[in-house]
């Protein structure tokens, strides 16, 4: 009986959760020529449809991109096709930026959240989590660099991650800090977004000079390279995050 009701109150809090993001994400995009169009390519989880519609905002696009990205994760809707629909629409650079400033706003919300009025909801959900309780324990010895390298390579998803550390405690500054350990992954999903852009612009019959096809080997090759570091970033940090909570076993 109580799994049910444990149940039912996280659905219930996830729900109401989605339904303050896509009333803010109407109110942001209420100036713009088809804002309801957008909130309903969102709610039919065609987050593309979300970015090409960003796309076409002008100078209010990585506003509007960065406030309902971040929404998006306080709400627990996976982001990594939006990550992907920045690069194909801002480019490497710019997408990498308002990713990663999307998603730390998004997940210093979350944490608050977690911290407040969620506390009671999210604590239900890992009660009992032999990997949380390992975490919270080598989090209390030294919160940034377990923070660091749980972004580095997250042994939870990320939406969860996001309220459960805020269960711990790590302070908010040392928590938001290691917020940048998100960069590897966030540039390697922006990578291959600008290269879906690209290869979209051929199956269109865009034209493409020498000039074009160097770029696309630039691009190709950077991406092969950065896929290398993420990888190894990321086994580096599973194996540090390991041995410091190993360490950190009750007995």
């Amino acid at each position: 009986m109580t799994d049910s009701r444990t149940g039912g109150g996280q659905a219930a809090h996830r729900w109401l959760l989605r339904a303050v993001a896509l009333l803010a994400l109407l109110a942001l995009g209420w100036a713009a020529s088809d804002p309801l169009r957008a909130v309903a390519a969102w709610l039919s989880g065609e987050v593309f449809a979300f970015a090409q519609w960003v796309n076409t905002l002008g100078a209010w696009g990585p506003a509007v991109f960065i406030a309902g990205y971040a929404l998006a994760v306080v709400a627990f809707v996976p982001a990594s096709l939006l990550t992907i629909g920045a690069g194909t629409i801002f480019g490497v650079a710019a997408g990498t930026a308002y990713v990663l400033v999307a998603a730390t706003t998004g997940a210093c919300a979350a944490f608050m959240l977690a911290r407040t009025v969620a506390r009671g909801a999210i604590e239900k959900r890992i009660e009992n989590n032999p990997r949380f309780a390992a975490i919270d324990r080598a989090i209390a010895a030294d919160g940034r660099r377990i923070a660091f390298l749980l972004r580095l390579s997250p042994v939870f998803p990320f939406t969860l991650l996001n309220y459960a550390l805020g269960l711990t405690r790590i302070r908010f500054g040392d928590y938001a800090f290691a917020c940048i350990g998100m960069l590897p992954g966030t540039l390697l999903y922006v990578y291959i977004g600008s290269l879906a852009g690209d290869l979209a612009a051929i199956a269109a019959g865009a034209a493409s000079n020498q000039g074009e096809g160097l770029q696309r080997i630039f691009k190709l090759s950077g991406l092969a390279v950065t896929a290398v570091v993420t990888v190894l970033i990321t086994r580096t940090a599973r194996r540090a995050l390991a041995q410091a909570t190993a360490e950190r076993q009750p007995g």
